[in-house]
């Protein structure tokens, strides 16, 4: 019966050290539920899939430079520096680079044809 419960209480603290630190996840979205996730919720999920976010991986460097490319590239609006702030922080703190790094590139195969008919 000891042995028993010490194994019990050896899962259980296994479980807790695990789940210490991991962010929850919000269902309907799949972001982390921490600070400034409201705000990655309403700026990024107006355009594209929350799985594009939390498919890649960054610093705040790597993130700001995604807000850059969106906002000259694909007409994302300006973002006032408190809220780009809250945004970046954000994603640097819950998706950061892993040892894994960022998913490697699709293959020529996977890639979409050309749309322009000819």
């Amino acid at each position: 019966m000891a042995k028993a419960f010490c194994i019990w209480l050896s899962g259980l603290v296994v479980l807790t050290a695990a789940s210490v630190g991991a962010a929850e996840e919000d269902a309907a979205t799949g972001l982390a539920v921490a600070p400034g996730w409201d705000s990655v919720r309403t700026h990024c999920g107006a355009c594209h899939s929350y799985r594009l976010v939390t498919s890649q991986r960054g610093d705040e460097a790597f993130w700001r430079d995604i807000i850059r490319s969106m906002q000259g590239t694909q007409n994302l609006w300006p973002i006032a520096a408190e809220e780009e702030a809250r945004i970046v922080g954000y994603l640097a703190a819950n998706y950061a680079e892993t040892d894994w790094g960022r998913r490697p590139p699709l293959s020529p195969l996977l890639m979409p044809g050309d749309p322009t008919p000819d």
